[in-house]
């Protein structure tokens, strides 16, 4: 139920479309300060670069250990990078804009061929097709050439504090073992802070940014921006969501 309380939450309280409706309220209402509010801040978020002001804090919270560790005993790829919908209705895997935490997996598997690989993705829909995403990773893991054997799929988890306690159970580390934690940057905050609350100590290993290390990308076209904007709100409610619900023992984890 709080899964799909949680869902539905999402679709309708996007901050674009919050400002949207609060600019109808205004003019419904005869409140012109609030349509004026609403739309000004709806005009800074298209013409200004505040979509990358709010995501650069959270993607350059934990970086890739420099120099890489030498040895790796595991590696833990979150769902997420696949669109199970389409991939559903035209019977093949159909990636999305976070592609890069499977890639990525891939890449890793090859520079570690001892490492164990750990996918965990369910499905993220209220209602999910007859195939979630791991089933959708195996076929495309195996037209990759990594090998059935060294990856475990865990098809149960449908949110990040899900993905944190199954992979755990799945991948039962031991410790002093070294496991690389392989999710987009945007999201590694909270996937750090549910996964030490779960007990599992890992190593970040970000992907699939979307801001640069410094300066901001201007010509951006409005859903872009917009679209970047809710995403990274996204993420900054649900740390706030997750340490209240007690997913999480802080809001931001600390970065050692």
């Amino acid at each position: 139920m709080l899964f799909v309380l949680a869902k539905l939450v999402g679709i309708f309280l996007q901050p674009s479309l919050v400002l949207l409706l609060c600019a109808l309220a205004g003019l419904a209402l005869r409140r012109r300060w609030l349509t004026a509010l609403a739309l000004g801040c709806l005009l800074a978020i298209v013409v200004l670069p505040v979509d990358e002001w709010v995501s650069r804090p959270l993607e350059d919270r934990f970086a890739p250990p420099e120099p890489p560790p030498e040895k790796v005993d595991g590696i833990v790829t979150l769902g997420g990078a696949l669109d199970e919908t389409l991939s559903n209705s035209r019977g093949r895997p159909s990636l999305n804009d976070a592609a890069e935490r499977l890639t990525e997996t891939v890449v890793l598997s090859r520079r570690y061929p001892g490492a164990r690989i750990v996918f965990s993705g369910g499905s993220g829909r209220i209602f999910p097709g007859a195939m979630v995403e791991a089933d959708w990773v195996r076929t495309l893991f195996a037209q990759l050439g990594v090998p059935a054997g060294r990856v475990t799929f865990e098809r149960q988890s449908r949110t990040t504090a899900e993905n944190a306690t199954r992979a755990f159970a799945v991948a039962a580390p031991k410790p002093g073992q070294t496991w690389l934690l392989v999710t987009s940057a945007l999201h590694m905050p909270r996937a750090v802070a549910t996964f030490r609350h779960a007990g599992w100590t890992v190593t970040p290993w970000p992907v699939a940014y979307k801001t640069r290390r410094s300066g901001a990308m201007w010509g951006e076209t409005p859903g872009a921006r917009i679209g970047g904007f809710d995403l990274a709100m996204h993420e900054w409610v649900g740390l706030v969501a997750y340490r209240l619900l007690g997913h999480s023992d802080r809001i931001l984890p600390s970065t050692s």
